[in-house]
């Protein structure tokens, strides 16, 4: 490391007690998507008296906190946290509140970001930053209540269930050329990514017809029987899935009736529907409809089944090696794990829908045990987590940034965007929207 990469390092040890005060707080606090005003006030006023000026309510939560403004046009670069947790109330920091619990670790990368700005900010350091930096606070990563987001979509508040799809829909990815992202793993300290599933979201109504349950069910059409054939036949379908394809299809019923004496007149389902290919989850899709058409028309039930958008899958991305190299001189003695660029995860993110427009660079951490998205999750060591986070954020954007920006411009040179413009973007995402519905089957009861 230079001189000033030894300061930086120093300021973020120097502030160890701020930046734990930050995470523990937002640990405590958790949130669930573009529900996040709490942790997205908290990071706006923290960033009001160190940087130059904020865009913030951007996709409902999104905050933007500008550093070298008067560089935006040599480059930009946004480190990026993400505001959301899960609902998960049985975890011992879940939010008694909301329920929400961050037991995915953004509130490490929150954390991160505002370490680095601790240190990115003083002036002696932001001068050599040959480049604007946006430290970006970004909503509602994880996919969760689609119906509240179909809401809010009613409303005209948002257009997308994902906060970085909304974010780029809005422009508030117009003025950034790259990003770097981090996560918290299980697996230790990584650099770099590997692809992911994409998917798209559901929400499958079934429609029945209600009648007293014990008196006269012959007269009712239920709907709760409907959807639990659905169920079966989308089980059946599991075998038609390619192993390479890595298909996810994972629903949950959010209603299943009204009252115990009543046969059921509705049923809700919500599911995401992944793969890691646009071809295998619009496969997957089509075999998710079938088999809740075919449960509604064994009833004679109706059925709406509404599919959105969701995420995009993610692209194998490596780190620079001048960025892999501060990696791993500030994690020393850990060893860095660079063939994440070869494996291919499960789950999703909307970091992918970025990447399909601008070079993400993305590193890992650990600190954390009992798994990701489950009660156990817990924060083991607070100094990897939170301090080491906010150490590779902060190093890897000098590093890009130095020197004219030379590394920045040369990743974003070498890169091919998927699409070349938020609109192309835009239209390919607004094709996977549509609604599927069929009427309750009329019958006559004969008694």
């Amino acid at each position: 490391m230079d001189k000033t990469e030894e300061q930086i390092v120093q300021i973020i040890d120097d502030n160890r007690s701020v930046i734990l005060e930050f995470a523990n707080d937002v640990y405590c606090h958790g949130e669930l998507g573009y529900k996040e005003f709490r942790t997205s006030e908290k990071f706006r006023k923290f960033m009001e008296s160190r940087t130059e000026r904020i865009e913030d309510n951007l996709a409902i939560t999104g905050v933007k906190a500008y550093l070298n403004s008067e560089e935006k046009d040599n480059f930009s670069l946004a480190l990026i946290g993400e505001l959301d947790a899960l609902r998960i109330p049985s975890h011992v920091y879940a939010n008694p509140d909301t329920q929400a619990a961050h037991c995915c670790g953004h509130h490490a990368q929150l954390a991160g970001v505002i370490g680095a700005a601790l240190a990115l900010t003083e002036k002696n350091i932001s001068e050599k930053l040959n480049g604007q930096i946006v430290f970006l606070a970004a909503p509602a990563e994880e996919y969760g209540e689609v119906e509240f987001k179909k809401t809010l979509m009613k409303q005209n508040k948002i257009g997308y269930g994902g906060g970085k799809c909304e974010l780029i829909r809005i422009g508030a990815f117009d003025d950034i050329d790259a990003c770097i992202v981090h996560h918290i793993s299980m697996e230790g300290i990584s650099a770099g990514t590997g692809s992911s599933n994409g998917f798209v979201s559901k929400v499958i109504t079934i429609k029945g017809k209600a009648a007293h349950a014990a008196a006269a069910k012959e007269q009712g059409v239920n709907a709760l029987s409907a959807a639990a054939l659905g169920l079966q036949g989308l089980a059946f379908n599991r075998e038609t899935f390619r192993d390479e394809d890595c298909v996810r299809v994972h629903p949950i019923m959010t209603k299943g009736g009204n009252l115990v004496n009543v046969v059921p007149d509705e049923a809700i389902i919500e599911t995401l529907v992944r793969g890691k290919t646009r071809e295998a989850f619009t496969d997957a899709s089509l075999k998710t409809d079938r088999s809740f058409k075919a449960g509604a028309m064994a009833m004679g039930a109706g059925y709406q089944i509404e599919t959105m958008p969701g995420y995009l899958p993610s692209l194998p991305q490596a780190v620079p090696e001048e960025v892999l190299e501060v990696i791993k001189e500030v994690s020393a003695p850990k060893k860095v794990d660079t063939d994440v660029v070869k494996k291919h995860g499960g789950g999703s993110t909307d970091v992918g829908d970025v990447q399909h427009l601008m070079p993400v660079l993305t590193f890992n951490t650990g600190g954390a045990s009992g798994g990701l998205h489950q009660s156990e999750f817990a924060v083991c060591d607070e100094e990897e987590a939170y301090i080491l986070t906010a150490k590779i954020f902060a190093l890897s954007a000098y590093r890009m940034l130095k020197d004219g920006a030379a590394l920045a411009k040369r990743v974003k040179e070498e890169y091919h965007p998927v699409f070349q413009s938020k609109e192309e973007y835009i239209e390919f995402l607004n094709k996977f929207y549509s609604v599927e519905e069929e009427e309750i089957w009329e019958r006559k009861v004969t008694k």
